[in-house]
């Protein structure tokens, strides 16, 4: 069990590094935009991208994940993959761009706005050209490769950001542009990828990619509705700065997002390349174990210290503007929405190796009807915070059906007694914390003591432990090894 639950982490690791690395770097982003972009400005920007998000499923339409589950075939379901997704794209891009301002003044952006609706099409259509090599590369285990090349666009997103903002003044629609020139970077990097479209469409296995690929579309759409449509829905209800706000201090949750964001690039292969082994079950549940113990942990110190990094002045300048902090307390929900959004890809493992998508679909649009019900509900008494909570829920209802789903295909042996009592645990530690606003020494040794109320309290089992004092032995081994 423990080799298996190494190369998990192996690949989640190297997924991680690649994905932390560029997350971070357009992490630079957010401070740089507040300082650059008035929250008005920046409502447009998250809005406009919170759209792109959304019609992203629409354009994959679950391909990539159909790719993937039929890779057996992969000489003949990438050209057919591939080609299919080229004709919708143009097809969906063109329906865009022909209508341009009557888009942007229905989406709330304003029709004065309409060519962000082209730069937008322009970042779909390039964005879909890549999902399928990078796809084929999560396959092969070429986790390195991907991360160049993911990291690659980021780098070039970043640095033509700060270039069109802060150096040549070009505004709001930089923003976009530096986006376009990034995408178009990484299909042109894919390019030795695309050799595999040398084999002709298939359409026997087209048909089969479809039938898995389009019942996760409407899943899909509502997964990503319990994701961006709170920033639409805000910009009709509220206004373009209050969207801003929100904007900047969701971002914060970025750290939390970006754990999950590697696990799931790494545990949907791990799951399904050993979901017929028989001590499948028993590994799963361990996982979600060992995930949830990080996760809450890294839930306590991102909640204790993220408004302390918000404020940090840097060279006489703070870190986050401060027409932006009136947000942050809805950062400790938003985390906790991501950790239980982690819970949700682990429990959706029964599912995918039942090949059970309706299931997903059901869940994923009961998620989307409590986003919208919720935002539509709180965010006009609770502005912010309401639209928080809305996503929030949304995540704990898909996590909850999700189980109660996948146990009767494929059953396995979720701890959940230390489940709770690692739960219960980081609730004592962390309520008194955020509700008194100590200082950072007090925040430092209250995060601190969590794993070791972990160890006390039993939560981990004697071989966990074992393994825990091995690999710190080892550690402390190679720091005084002779050199």
């Amino acid at each position: 069990m423990f080799k298996d639950l190494k190369a998990l982490g192996k690949e989640s690791l190297i997924y991680g590094l690649s994905t932390v690395g560029a997350r971070l770097l357009n992490f630079i982003l957010l401070p740089f935009y507040t300082h650059y972009l008035v929250p008005a400005d920046y409502g447009v920007v998250a809005a406009v991208f919170s759209y792109i998000a959304f019609l992203n499923i629409v354009y994959h339409y679950g391909m990539d994940q159909a790719y993937m589950r039929h890779y057996a075939d992969r000489e003949k379901a990438f050209p057919s993959a591939f080609a299919c997704l080229a004709a919708t794209t143009l097809l969906l891009t063109g329906l865009l761009c022909a209508a341009a301002p009557f888009w942007a003044d229905v989406s709330g952006i304003g029709a004065d706005n309409s060519r962000l609706v082209w730069y937008g099409a322009a970042i779909l259509l390039l964005d879909t050209l890549t999902i399928i090599p990078f796809a084929d590369l999560r396959m092969r285990h070429k986790a390195l490769r991907f991360a160049g090349v993911r990291t690659a666009s980021i780098v070039i997103n970043v640095a033509l950001n700060v270039a069109f903002l802060r150096y040549m003044g070009l505004g709001l629609e930089s923003v976009f542009l530096a986006n376009v020139i990034s995408s178009a970077a990484a299909a042109l990097l894919l390019a030795p990828e695309l050799k595999a479209l040398a084999g002709k469409v298939d359409l026997p296995v087209l048909r089969q990619l479809l039938a898995f690929a389009l019942p996760l579309l409407p899943a899909g759409l509502g997964s990503m509705a319990v994701q961006v449509l709170d920033r639409p829905i805000m910009l009709h209800l509220a206004d373009k700065a209050s969207v801003g706000v929100y904007q900047a201090n969701y971002r914060l949750g970025i750290f939390m997002m970006l754990v999950v964001s590697m696990f799931d690039q790494a545990w949907r292969p791990f799951f399904i390349e050993r979901s017929h082994r028989p001590d499948a079950a028993p590994v799963f549940a361990r996982v979600l174990t060992w995930f949830c113990l990080g996760g809450l942990w890294l839930w306590l110190g991102l909640s204790f210290f993220i408004g302390d990094l918000a404020r940090l002045r840097v060279a006489g300048v703070n870190l986050i503007h401060p027409d932006y902090w009136s947000g942050l307390g809805i950062v400790p929900l938003v985390l906790a929405a991501y950790l239980l959004n982690g819970v949700y890809i682990n429990f959706l493992a029964p599912v995918i190796i039942a090949k059970r998508t309706g299931v997903i679909l059901s869940v994923t649009l009961a998620g989307a009807a409590v986003s919208v019900a919720g935002n539509f509900a709180l965010i006009p008494p609770f502005g912010m915070y309401g639209a928080a909570w809305a996503v929030f829920l949304s995540y704990l209802v898909m996590a909850v059906m999700v189980y109660f789903r996948g146990r009767a295909f494929f059953p396995v042996p979720y701890e959940f007694g230390r489940l709770a009592g690692a739960l219960a645990a980081a609730a004592a530690f962390g309520a008194p914390v955020l509700l008194l606003s100590p200082g950072l020494a007090l925040k430092g040794v209250v995060f601190l003591a969590f794993p070791a109320a972990v160890w006390r309290l039993g939560l981990l089992l004697p071989e966990e432990k074992e393994a825990v004092l091995r690999r710190l032995a080892a550690l402390r081994g190679q720091k005084t090894a002779p050199r």
